[in-house]
């Protein structure tokens, strides 16, 4: 398939409600998974919510927010003065970040099933907005970007996490490039959402100057993925990565359980006496209204 089919064949509206289906049906393995997640991606978020100059008494917009792992750590930071917006495309995972927080005794956290490219909230009302792993996945970055930058006040901070680039996040790459190339699928043309969208050096920080954003940082951050073995490595992907199972829509049932052993195959080159140690590295970015 040539590039321009490839440019022509992409139909926004039709991912997202693929990406919405795919978070409905992995919602309940991506949640329980947190342990998993909060040790993979607790680090980084900090950093972000750091950079975000997230305090006490403080209004967060959390933009794809998933189960809500960030927005229980972000909720922490305000404080009982302050208030947590958590927003995602799919009800059933974002009805997990609001048990989540309710279990946690978190009554500082609210819930709103919403496109992040259709940000439906007061204008000006947050101090910061943050999104861990999600503005990769927005068809229309800049969309999504022109809508938190509306809901923040004057002087607000935006602040995100995004996969740095393929070749620093084997523990992801390698099974994209083994599904796309079993799947016979083209190579993603830019600007067309996905897992290594913004990672390379100064593409994310650039999406924010775009968007109007000023005094634009980032940092790069090692955050390994760590597990027992490979196997449980690929267990976590295969049953709550949305994006693979996107890619392997195209294969019969044979052709899925195909790939996937030979992802556990390769990934098998990271285990070692001391278990699973997968490759990732994230950027993170801040900018200012």
């Amino acid at each position: 398939m040539t590039t321009t089919t490839a440019v022509k064949s992409f139909d926004p509206a039709k991912y997202k409600e693929t990406t919405r289906e795919q978070w409905q049906s992995a919602a309940q393995a991506w949640n329980d998974w947190g342990p998993l997640l909060r040790a993979w991606l607790g680090p980084a978020t900090e950093t972000m919510l750091d950079m975000a100059a997230i305090e006490p008494g403080h209004r967060v917009l959390d933009v794809a927010a998933g189960a809500g792992d960030q927005t229980l750590q972000a909720a922490t930071r305000v404080g009982p003065a302050g208030r947590v917006l958590a927003t995602d495309i799919s009800p059933n995972i974002l009805a997990f970040a609001e048990a989540n927080a309710r279990n946690a005794g978190l009554g500082n956290v609210e819930t709103k099933v919403l496109d992040g490219e259709e940000l439906d909230v007061p204008e000006g009302a947050f101090d910061a907005v943050i999104s861990r792993v999600g503005l990769i996945y927005f068809p229309d970055q800049q969309k999504a970007l022109a809508g938190m930058k509306r809901s923040l006040k004057p002087g607000g901070r935006v602040a995100a996490i995004v996969y740095s680039t393929a070749e620093n996040n084997k523990f992801f790459s390698i099974p994209v490039s083994i599904i796309r190339r079993r799947a016979n699928l083209p190579p993603p043309v830019p600007g067309q959402p996905g897992p290594f969208s913004l990672g390379g050096p100064g593409v994310l920080e650039e999406c924010f100057r775009k968007a109007g954003f000023r005094d634009v940082h980032s940092r790069t951050i090692a955050a390994p993925v760590r597990t027992k073995t490979a196997a449980e490595c690929v267990r976590f992907e295969k049953e709550s990565f949305g994006a693979l199972h996107q890619m392997l829509a195209g294969l019969d049932e044979a052709g899925r359980e195909a790939a996937w052993r030979e992802i556990e195959q390769e990934l098998g080159a990271f285990e070692g006496k001391a278990g699973f140690d997968g490759p990732c590295e994230m950027v993170v970015a801040v900018a200012v209204k």
